[in-house]
């Protein structure tokens, strides 16, 4: 997979879940079954990408299990443990205009409304209230500072967002 794009991470294998090669899953989806909407997923075993399809899964109390295909008995299911669940970036779905997956704003070049250049957009973090970028600042950030955490709430701190361009606007101090 080495010519290809790296493939999106949307949960990982957990420990197996009985003895016929059932596992539990972590899902990074925004709803937790929403991981079994793609196909076929991509597996991450020491580094190396294959693909690998789902044959059923089911609720497991509030997680998920399920069973892959080749995987038919415990110590099978015992390798897959801490393997990360991928897709192709082609396989994500279309967001409505205005939302962005957090991938698409990691290496953004963040801009205030006074044309300060902000930094990059390192990543973003999950807090209880909102989202939060981590912008790296400038190597000559003439503020010493060397990121900046600046919420992502739309029309009061977002001012615009242009992925294709990799560009974000944004209404802070850059002293902040």
């Amino acid at each position: 997979m080495s010519s290809n794009p790296e493939p999106v991470v949307l949960g990982k294998i957990g420990a197996p879940y009985g003895v016929n090669g059932w596992v539990k899953i972590t899902s990074y989806t925004e709803s937790v079954e929403d991981i079994f909407d793609y196909s076929p997923w991509l597996l991450n075993r020491q580094g190396e990408w294959a693909e690998i399809k789902l044959v059923k899964w089911r609720w497991h109390g509030k997680a998920v299990v399920a069973l892959l295909d080749g995987v038919e008995n415990r110590e099978q299911a015992q390798i897959l443990t801490h393997c990360e669940i991928g897709i192709a970036p082609e396989q994500m779905k279309d967001l409505p205009e205005n939302e962005f997956y957090w991938r698409d704003l990691i290496g953004c070049e963040v801009t205030n409304l006074k044309g300060y250049h902000m930094g990059v957009v390192d990543q973003v973090l999950e807090t209880g209230s909102n989202d939060v970028l981590q912008v790296k600042a400038n190597a000559r950030d003439s503020f010493g500072k060397a990121e900046r955490l600046i919420p992502f709430v739309t029309e009061q701190f977002i001012k615009s967002v242009d992925v294709s361009a990799k560009q974000i606007l944004v209404d802070w101090d850059p002293d902040f």
